[in-house]
């Protein structure tokens, strides 16, 4: 399993329920993050970019997009581009698992209101959090919470938000700047900790799951 690249990603959103929307998308690897801004029509100022990156020792390269629909289109198009043609798997912290999860469901209600088609099919997935519930000692379980335990503070003092709620209320104001940190932030704790994972873990400890739907017709 080593031997696939870890493609670690999270996202934001304006709430949990079916009608919500994705705000940020990102995405993770050693070299370098790519992450996907719906901007909701507004106009962030000038630089945004560069602000982020000021903060960040590997670069982030940052798209925005006007609507959900137009972040789902690129998203797609860098997913099956990019992803899908390098030996990778994709990895996140309570993504989706046996008994719930956030991320994928939420795409998946997403990409079906827009008819979109599920580009995700052929990455193999992990969902690192399972792994430190029953492979490690810890006394916390939320991402940033095992993430300071183990690793430590630097990306716990990046990150700008104490609650993941924040993300809601500051893309709703328009402030993109902190709100891409969190997702940066998110993404990096992600791949450290299936890294980690991977340096104490055997094989059988991680249960990678397939993503291909069963059907492929539209």
């Amino acid at each position: 399993m080593t031997e696939l690249t870890t493609i670690a990603f999270d996202i934001e959103t304006t709430g949990f329920g079916a009608d919500d929307k994705l705000t940020v998308v990102g995405f993770d690897s050693a070299v370098s993050s790519r992450v996907f801004l719906n901007t909701g029509e507004s106009t962030p100022t000038a630089g945004l970019a560069d602000r982020v990156n000021d903060n960040l020792q590997t670069p982030v390269q940052l798209t925005l997009h006007d609507s959900e629909q137009e972040l789902l289109n690129e998203l797609a198009t860098f997913v099956t581009s990019t992803l899908t043609q390098r030996d990778a798997k994709l990895v996140a912290y309570n993504g989706e698992r046996w008994n719930g999860g956030f991320d994928l469901p939420f795409l998946r209600t997403r990409f079906c209101t827009h008819g979109l088609e599920w580009p995700f099919g052929t990455l193999p997935y992990v969902d690192v959090m399972d792994v430190f519930e029953k492979r490690f000692n810890t006394s916390e379980d939320s991402l940033s919470g095992v993430y300071g335990e183990l690793v430590g503070a630097r990306l716990n003092d990046l990150d700008p938000f104490a609650d993941s709620g924040e993300a809601v209320t500051v893309w709703e104001g328009g402030a993109y700047e902190p709100l891409i940190t969190h997702n940066v932030a998110d993404i990096r704790r992600t791949r450290v900790l299936m890294e980690l994972a991977e340096r104490y873990c055997s094989k059988s400890d991680f249960s990678m799951k397939s993503l291909e739907p069963v059907s492929n017709e539209g």
